[in-house]
């Protein structure tokens, strides 16, 4: 009979055990239930403010293809301005801005023959270094919706809210360390600024970029100057856009 009481204690004790981990997964499960709620309420909000931003910089840049401008570059080499120069600025038909040079060609280099090669050398290194870095630039001017929405999905991304003003920031958006900031009115549902940070063929090849903004008269946004600094090569290189017109009447 003890054996009997023994063996039915037993069972009791092994069907409260079990009873007891029941509760304890289902109390789990509900807590990481009930804590997952607020992540997905997240995700979903930073989904829906991205697919905002994205929207709006398809749409202006479809805008801006009405239009034709000016582009005014300075560029300054340690510490010696160079002349500016002006191009104007449309948008072709692969989506691509091109570019055609305006105003007097730059003078002839002067001094002997020997100094006329070497000048005309390093005149043609900076220009080939100057086209690597706007290409290098066009990756993040303007913005990419599909590099934006990879590095969401890459968990690169997060936002950070300023009042009125979103500043969205990707890491690694066009190469490995680098990053874009950007600050977006979601009144005006504008941009307001570009921030660049990033680097040429070696990571110590650091080149920095601030892209402003502004409106023209229909609210078309453009970028109105950017300021670039390659601190390799002591290079700044400033620009400003001007005189928009659109094109053909339109």
């Amino acid at each position: 009979m003890n054996r009997n009481m023994a063996s039915m204690c037993g069972k009791k004790r092994v069907a409260g055990t079990g009873v007891s981990i029941g509760k304890r997964l289902m109390i789990i499960g509900a807590v990481a239930l009930a804590a997952s709620f607020p992540a997905t309420a997240q995700n979903s909000d930073l989904q829906q403010r991205l697919a905002a931003v994205k929207q709006s910089i398809a749409e202006n840049k479809q805008r801006l293809q009405q239009y034709q401008w000016i582009e005014t570059t300075q560029l300054t080499l340690k510490g010696d301005a160079k002349p500016p120069s002006q191009q104007l600025c449309h948008y072709g038909p692969d989506g691509q801005v091109q570019k055609t040079p305006i105003g007097a060609p730059p003078q002839a280099p002067s001094g002997g023959r020997m100094k006329q090669k070497i000048i005309k050398k390093k005149t043609a290194e900076m220009k080939d270094y100057m086209e690597d870095v706007k290409a290098l630039l066009s990756l993040y001017v303007p913005p990419d919706p599909q590099k934006m929405e990879q590095a969401y999905q890459a968990g690169k991304f997060s936002l950070n809210p300023a009042g009125d003003i979103m500043n969205l920031v990707f890491r690694d958006y066009a190469q490995p360390g680098d990053q874009l900031t950007l600050a977006f009115d979601t009144g005006a549902r504008k941009i307001t600024s570009l921030n660049v940070n990033t680097y040429m063929d070696e990571a110590k090849e650091v080149v920095t970029l601030e892209v402003h903004m502004a409106s023209l008269p229909g609210g078309t946004n453009y970028v109105q100057q950017t300021f670039l600094d390659a601190t390799a090569k002591k290079l700044q290189v400033s620009t400003t856009n001007s005189d928009y017109q659109k094109l053909g009447g339109q």
